[in-house]
């Protein structure tokens, strides 16, 4: 533990052993397998993400005007016109879950995010194991099937295809693709170069 100052601000940082945890996907944020994860962990992860989203952010994680710009660019389709926000992790992907027991990890991006934006990028971090994808999709359709979970969807997808436009994940590119086809109606264009900045 170390506690720090700085003018009115106070600091406090915690580092902890996770050994006894192991990350689900330590290697890579998607994944490429089922990690055979049991239904108490899900239950978990469900009410973790519900108590999180009852807490007040202290910052915007997924900005309007990314948004505004990264929704014609990576999905071929206009921003929302409004947005339905929540506080979320920001990060939520495999390689920032830990196995049983569960834990979050990595909270430098947690604050206001849209309403299904966690969510969908794990759901879009799963779409190489259809059965977990579908995992996600039943246990967290109440979300993702609302009209608010859809726009915090395709925010995730519009941040993993400007990833992939950075060169970034080549094997998951096409379900992505595919996925926001899915949600839009529209297929996105696919950019030689991410034109957008978070």
């Amino acid at each position: 533990m170390h506690d720090w100052t700085d003018g009115e601000w106070a600091f406090e940082a915690e580092v902890l052993d996770y050994i006894a945890q192991p990350i689900v996907s330590p290697e890579r944020a998607d994944i490429d397998h089922d990690p055979e994860l049991p239904d108490e962990w899900w239950g978990e992860l469900r009410r973790a993400l519900a108590l999180l989203a009852e807490v007040e952010g202290v910052k915007v994680t997924v900005r309007d005007g990314w948004i505004e710009r990264a929704f014609p660019q990576f999905l071929g389709v206009p921003a929302p016109a409004k947005v339905e926000r929540v506080t979320g992790h920001g990060d939520l992907h495999w390689g920032n879950l830990t196995a049983a027991p569960l834990c979050l990890l990595d909270w430098e991006r947690w604050g206001s995010v849209p309403f299904g934006y966690d969510a969908g990028l794990l759901h879009a971090n799963s779409l190489l194991v259809p059965d977990v994808a579908a995992r996600i999709r039943k246990e967290f359709g109440p979300i993702l099937d609302t009209p608010a979970g859809r726009i915090g969807e395709l925010a995730a997808l519009a941040e993993m295809l400007q990833a992939v436009a950075r060169g970034w994940y080549p094997d998951l590119a096409h379900h992505l693709v595919a996925r926001a086809e899915a949600l839009t109606g529209v297929r996105p264009p696919v950019p030689a170069r991410s034109e957008v900045s978070a």
